[in-house]
């Protein structure tokens, strides 16, 4: 389950923006989780929750946001909206498509204290 270390990838953000922005406690997270980026949003919660524990973060709300996946098709050169990697392009039926959004997780915003 990479969601684990994704988590404690979000953790170490919230550590490294607590020293250089002055907080001490972060009350809610928004996180952007793209529709392509191959996070299972449900097991990212519970991974979040459970590395939370003991840290600034512990007890805070997770709002996570989903982004949809956006291709390229490089035989029609068109952008679309994207659900699934190595499906042809609605448009052509060409295979060579190229993600170009809906791939990335990302900490949007932080609401903190103290």
């Amino acid at each position: 389950m990479h969601e684990m270390s994704l988590a404690e990838g979000v953790i170490q953000v919230l550590e490294d923006n607590a020293k250089t922005q002055g907080f001490s406690r972060v009350d809610k997270v928004w996180l952007e989780i793209g529709l392509l980026s191959q996070v299972e949003v449900e097991a990212m919660r519970f991974c979040f929750e459970a590395v939370c524990r003991g840290t600034l973060a512990e007890g805070c709300e997770l709002e996570i946001i989903e982004s949809a996946g956006q291709g390229w098709c490089h035989q029609c050169c068109q952008q679309f909206d994207y659900n699934a990697r190595f499906d042809p392009c609605p448009l052509c039926g060409g295979y060579q498509v190229e993600v170009v959004g809906g791939n990335e997780m990302r900490v949007k915003e932080l609401e903190v204290s103290g």
